[in-house]
């Protein structure tokens, strides 16, 4: 393609957003990257200006046209059928598997809401919070505008839920000997973007007000089995505050040891981040009506535990 001469001086990036329309800033980001993106023949980065007349070889980049309907993968939708943990008039929990994400977006097609919504054509199913594409445990849909709108205001703890709120837990294999007790992390959180719009959150006095509470269960192969309290809900809040105390979170890709992940894979077979969400529980209807929903460990997590003895 021959950049016309309006577009000179204009950086790649945003000239590929231009031509790509609806495609993740993400995703530009990789192809450039990875050298499929040629300007002249060459490989170029994202901020070069272009100039009139430059040609930019652009690969081919499929994104569904809006309205059209993409089915997910067979398997994928088994697999979310079977993570269903409880359902009721108003809501659907279900034990989200780790590696999918909560919602597509960046390159996915299909994440969780995307394939309950494939699963149950017809109804109204709408995301009440979000876990991490890694982590696995407990995740919230609304059945009804009700109940999205009250576990909203309950996430948000707003005044007109004033004493409520959304009591959450994690179970959590932290790397190396954590004291026993409570620890409890008072750190706040600032969310950067790195280039390519990758989000990197770090403790920052200028963050958000954070909190989490870790408790060790039991210490395995030198490493802590731990549950986690948190009363706020931050982007990656356990796993830098987790970070933070010098006891990362194992298998964690971002934040955590490059070594003891190694290391946990060889000798545990680890090979995922250990962070499940177990436990939410709250009151609908004005407190009213409690829930308690528990999603049990995975295999693939219980079976580590077991090989750390």
């Amino acid at each position: 393609m021959r950049v016309p001469d309006d577009r000179d001086g204009q950086r790649l990036d945003n000239f590929l957003s231009g031509q790509l329309k609806g495609v993740p800033k993400s995703l530009i980001y990789k192809i450039v990257r990875s050298g499929q993106v040629r300007v002249n023949g060459g490989r170029a980065k994202a901020e070069r200006k272009l100039a009139g007349g430059d040609e930019v070889r652009i690969p081919p980049v499929r994104v569904a046209e809006p309205g059209q309907a993409t089915t997910p993968a067979k398997g994928l939708l088994e697999a979310m059928e079977a993570s269903i943990v409880f359902e009721d008039a108003r809501l659907l929990a279900i034990s989200k598997p780790s590696g999918i994400a909560s919602h597509g977006g960046s390159g996915i097609s299909h994440g969780a809401i995307e394939t309950l919504r494939a699963l149950r054509p017809g109804q109204s199913l709408e995301l009440v919070h979000r876990l991490d594409r890694d982590t696995s445990g407990l995740l919230v849909v609304a059945k009804k505008r009700s109940a999205l709108t009250e576990l909203q205001a309950l996430m948000r703890e707003d005044a007109s839920v004033k004493g409520r709120g959304i009591h959450k837990r994690y179970l959590t294999l932290l790397v190396g000997r954590m004291p026993d007790g409570v620890m409890s992390v008072d750190a706040p959180l600032h969310v950067g973007l790195r280039q390519g719009g990758e989000r990197h959150v770090q403790v920052n006095p200028q963050g958000k007000p954070s909190l989490s509470h870790f408790s060790v269960i039991e210490r395995r192969g030198g490493q802590s089995y731990c549950e986690v309290r948190i009363e706020t809900g931050r982007t990656h809040q356990i796993r830098v505050h987790a970070q933070h105390i010098g006891h990362p979170v194992a298998g964690d890709p971002k934040y955590g040891d490059e070594a003891a992940n190694r290391r946990l894979r060889e000798q545990a077979g680890l090979k995922r981040m250990f962070l499940h969400a177990s436990t939410l529980e709250f009151s609908l209807d004005d407190g009213r009506t409690p829930y308690l929903l528990n999603a049990p460990l995975p295999p693939e997590l219980a079976a580590v535990l077991d090989r750390l003895g």
